[in-house]
């Protein structure tokens, strides 16, 4: 008998480490509470031929018009003047108070989940009409730094698993590693 048990004990732990090794490889997605973006206008990345005179954000679930703020800045980083967010549903919309010079723009959005918890993003777009020209104290920003708008744009992106779920998955790992210890000394002990 206590050779089944043996046996039965290292199937759970394998079936334990597996699980955890699961977990940790599986692709992180967005926990079904929080809200995220599901789409924009102008788009991420996108090169526009005529400056937008408004932005539109879609996220997949409905926004709170209390808790839900669109900043738009340049290249310099200097906010360009917006409407209020108009909220319907789960699009978010401000309107553009200015023509936009040639460049490069940022977006950035706050957003309160279902949950309460914050969700929060920016993404960039670039103005490159051919009729108009660069606003001189842009093109000098521009030059000088044009990777700088993407890196800040992308460490607002999640991509892979999150820390707790590491963290979670580091734990099931020990605790498996640990069970299978255990039952090994008990399997070897007269």
């Amino acid at each position: 008998m206590p050779t089944r048990l043996c046996r039965l004990s290292a199937a759970a732990i394998v079936a334990t480490l597996l699980a955890a090794l699961a977990v940790l490889l599986a692709p992180a997605s967005p926990a079904a509470a929080h809200n995220a973006l599901r789409a924009a206008t102008p788009a991420q990345d996108s090169r526009l031929t005529a400056p937008p005179t408004q932005i539109t954000l879609e996220f997949l679930q409905n926004l709170s018009p209390s808790f839900t703020t669109i900043v738009l800045t340049d290249a310099g980083q200097r906010k360009i003047p917006t409407g209020e967010p108009v909220v319907a549903g789960a699009t978010g919309t401000v309107t553009i108070s200015q023509p936009l010079a040639n460049g490069t723009y940022t977006v950035a959005y706050r957003v309160v989940s279902a949950d309460g918890h914050p969700v929060q993003g920016s993404y960039s777009f670039t103005v490159a009409d051919p009729t108009a020209s660069s606003a001189p104290d842009e093109t000098a920003t521009d030059a000088a730094s044009p990777a700088s708008a993407s890196p800040a744009a992308s460490s607002h992106r999640s991509g892979g698993p999150s820390p707790m779920l590491l963290a979670a998955g580091g734990i099931a790992v020990v605790a498996a590693i640990a069970g299978a210890m255990v039952a090994r000394r008990r399997r070897n002990a007269p």
